[in-house]
């Protein structure tokens, strides 16, 4: 396998990446194959689990009450427990152990996932497991730092998230046609044999093409190894939020911008089947543009890849946000299918850029030693993202307005966004003036 990954490095693809970058993109092609799941096949396999009249079962109500607040609890639990291993793992040799423990249980309890046999089983092990994946999430956007050179992190991370979603697909439709020969559609296979081939060959992807960078992986950046406590590393963590809030002005900016412009997009994304059943278009045309979505965001990732060696990266991002604005303005057009599929393309456009264009941006702002501590902090802002924007969704719906005026709203966020990130490029960079 890993004579594979070297041809395939050596490929025209691939041969602007070193072997650490390499490695480093091949993790975004694997963990991106959980995310698929999750936010496809995973909760229909736990409403048929849970929802019916056989002891132990419920109603769909409380199903999807029960789902969402599973997801809540991993929201928290990322937010209290990112800095935290972030920070821990910034010690000498510290990293690459506490990432491969967070892939190993990950890719574990995956797999196990597909053999619970009731609804509150299932809904643990999910829960646990996507906490062990975001966190290994934390430690992956730490270690660009180490992987490559400030020059080329642009490059490097857009590579990852273009990648990542061409890479997700492969699993994906193998998860897919298992779904399909099961009891909902062509009956071929149980219900439970499916599910079951579903997260282990999620869970193997994951896990093969993870190999390449624990093997090449090392830790360049760190802080001193003197031996800490616990209590100590959470004061060290409340030290750095008090020196975002009252010195590093443009980490500082940088976060407020990226908190708002990430909510708008994390809530288009959210909401992409809702803006369409609301539209009473179609669901199996909402899923095929939805899937070419994926390559249109693959294509825009490598384009925004090739535009940053000549350019930097803040106007790059600047032209993500404005790109998104004009977006959200355009949902108020939608009608028709035809409207949902430009709209889709617009968002594909830019999705993957604005995301791995924002991470590079932040590892060249942060020291590069607690960067691990840093990604834990800028993981607060982006996992809980959208719950901003779903709320004003929620307020406009409420309120009387259609969904075309509830999308249009998010324009806001983008703009405001746009604001702040003006203003934490004219700040200096303290990491560089060190």
């Amino acid at each position: 396998m890993n004579k594979v990954f070297e041809r395939l490095n050596r490929t025209r693809v691939f041969k602007d990446l070193n072997p650490q970058e390499f490695s480093w993109v091949l993790y975004d092609v694997g963990n991106s194959a959980y995310t698929m799941l999750a936010c496809s096949l995973i909760p229909i396999w736990f409403k048929n689990l849970a929802i019916g009249t056989q002891p132990g079962q419920i109603t769909g109500d409380q199903a999807t009450a029960y789902y969402s607040i599973a997801i809540s609890i991993v929201t928290i639990a990322v937010a209290l427990l990112g800095p935290l291993c972030g920070a821990l793992a910034d010690r000498k040799d510290r990293k690459k152990i506490f990432f491969q423990t967070a892939v190993a249980l990950g890719v574990i309890g995956c797999i196990l996932n597909g053999f619970a046999s009731t609804w509150i089983i299932f809904l643990v092990i999910y829960v646990l497991t996507k906490i062990l994946y975001a966190t290994s999430l934390t430690f992956y956007d730490s270690m660009l730092n180490d992987v490559t050179s400030d020059e080329r992190m642009d490059q490097v991370s857009s590579y990852g998230y273009a990648w990542g979603y061409i890479g997700s697909c492969l699993p994906f439709i193998v998860a897919m046609i298992a779904y399909v020969l099961g009891p909902d559609m062509v009956g071929l296979l149980s219900e439970s044999v499916s599910r079951i081939i579903g997260f282990t060959v999620t869970a193997v992807w994951w896990f093969l093409v993870t190999v390449p960078l624990i093997r090449n992986y090392h830790q360049k950046n760190y802080v001193s190894a003197e031996k800490t406590s616990a209590f100590k590393v959470l004061k060290g963590i409340f030290q750095t939020l008090k020196n975002i809030a009252l010195q590093d002005r443009k980490v500082l900016l940088f976060l407020i911008a990226f908190f708002l412009y990430i909510d708008g997009v994390g809530t288009i994304i959210d909401n992409c089947i809702n803006i369409g059943t609301d539209l009473g278009l179609p669901t199996v045309g909402q899923v095929v543009f939805l899937l070419a979505t994926q390559v249109v965001a693959w294509i825009g990732s490598l384009v925004f890849a090739r535009l940053s060696k000549k350019h930097a990266t803040a106007p790059l991002i600047l032209i993500c946000i404005a790109g998104y604005f004009c977006v959200c303005l355009y949902a108020l057009t939608l009608k028709t299918l035809l409207h949902f599929g430009i709209l889709a393309f617009g968002v594909g456009c830019f999705q993957g850029s604005i995301q791995s264009l924002s991470r590079s941006y932040y590892s060249k702002i942060i020291p590069p030693e607690k960067s691990g501590e840093y990604f834990g902090i800028y993981d607060i802002f982006s996992k809980g993202a959208s719950f901003l924007g779903s709320a004003v969704i929620a307020w406009v719906k409420l309120a009387g307005g259609t969904i075309n005026i509830a999308v249009a709203s998010l324009a806001i966020f983008f703009a405001l966004g746009f604001i702040f990130l003006i203003l934490s490029d004219r700040q200096k960079n303290l990491v560089k003036n060190r």
